[in-house]
């Protein structure tokens, strides 16, 4: 992979990069000049990367406070304080809503967003006491484009879009960016058990439904370009937005 650096100098922590389009960012960072913290609860596959690619590796659950708070002063010690934080760790549940349970309810609100309010209190004040940084959210075009079968999936991607946007107007003044990529179907393991429990609870997810919504599947590696757009100073005006990477899924 050709390097233009365009993130020489930056540290990164990337959540939930142990796999997918975290593991694409991981890869794509590194290739562009930043050292990288993986946080991911799969220590296997955390590690296998991080003895591939260089970066170093905390094992967390990104919605427990203690593990998240060890995780960051880890990865700190390790390659220092972060001034770009990619918040990617989530999840899903394909379910019909009136199936569903509190404890579901729970569970999947802790993984997608209050891993994202634990990461991110943790890494702003190293950040803000460094100058400044990027935080990057990772929202969906289920934050707007509501899918049968994901009302609480859609819910939490809806709070991370507006997480994003608070975080970047609290904290403009202290040289601090938030902004959401927000993708549509991915071709990753886990974007394909969504199509495939989506199908099998009647939801048209076939080829051809997805052909005519947004052209094909999004590749992991367009993700973690357009991650790496906003984590670069080349987006250095860019602040409180959210980035669709969907191919006009949410534009028709």
């Amino acid at each position: 992979m050709r390097s233009s650096g365009r993130l020489a100098g930056k540290t990164a922590i990337i959540t939930g990069g142990a796999g997918g389009c975290g593991a694409a960012a991981v890869r794509l960072f590194i290739a562009e000049g930043a050292r990288v913290g993986i946080i991911d609860r799969d220590a296997d596959r955390g590690e296998a990367l991080a003895a591939e690619t260089g970066a170093a590796f905390a094992q967390a659950d990104v919605a427990e406070e203690a593990q998240v708070i060890a995780a960051v002063d880890t990865l700190a010690a390790a390659i220092g304080p972060a001034n770009v934080l990619f918040n990617h760790a989530g999840t899903l549940i394909v379910k019909p809503f009136l199936d569903m349970t509190v404890a579901e309810w729970d569970w999947l609100m802790a993984v997608n967003v209050r891993s994202m309010f634990l990461t991110t209190r943790a890494v702003l004040p190293g950040m803000i006491a460094a100058g400044g940084g990027s935080i990057i959210c990772t929202s969906s075009i289920s934050a707007v484009a509501a899918t049968p079968m994901e009302v609480l999936y859609d819910t939490t991607k809806g709070a991370c879009h507006m997480f994003a946007r608070a975080i970047a107007v609290e904290f403009r003044d202290r040289n601090i960016r938030c902004n959401a990529v927000c993708p549509g179907f991915i071709r990753t393991p886990h974007g394909m058990k969504e199509v495939r429990e989506l199908q099998a609870l009647g939801v048209d997810v076939s080829d051809a439904a997805l052909a005519a919504q947004q052209g094909r599947m999004c590749e992991p590696e367009e993700v973690a370009r357009a991650a790496l757009f906003l984590a670069s100073d080349e987006s250095s005006f860019v602040n409180g937005t959210h980035l669709f990477v969907d191919n006009c899924f949410t534009a028709v």
